[in-house]
């Protein structure tokens, strides 16, 4: 199995960043440590749900593509959800619902199939706290 969807590195990637999930007001990781978190759970879930549909994206670390169905290869993807790292490490952990998370200003859902990311979440369940 690659590293890169080892799930007991994804785990460790996230019980890294926890305390800052638990609460937006701490200081936030470093850098590396939130990279390689919001990565690993996003490529978790692009493996979990596989396909072309949708795209997720967690700027600046990552974009990956998921969900069946069409696939899309010139310009803006018709379905996209993109967010902050927070929202969405809260969002793979189920520290947050996927009904909360669209009410946030700082999370844009846009296309008919954008929501059935939803179905995939959370990607990783952790103690927070």
């Amino acid at each position: 199995m690659s590293t890169a969807q080892d799930p007991a590195l994804t785990r460790a990637a996230v019980q890294a960043v926890a305390p800052w999930i638990a609460s937006a007001s701490l200081p936030a990781p470093s850098r590396p440590q939130l990279a390689d978190a919001v990565r690993r759970t996003a490529r978790a879930l692009a493996t979990e749900a596989p396909g072309h549909s949708v795209e997720l994206r967690v700027p600046p670390f990552v974009a990956v593509q998921c969900i069946e169905g069409p696939r899309h290869t010139r310009g803006t993807p018709p379905n996209v959800v993109e967010l902050d790292p927070h929202t969405w490490l809260a969002l793979a952990t189920g520290a947050m619902s996927w009904a909360e998370a669209v009410l946030m200003p700082s999370v844009t859902v846009s296309g008919a199939r954008a929501g059935e990311v939803a179905r995939y979440l959370p990607v990783v369940r952790i103690a927070l706290g």
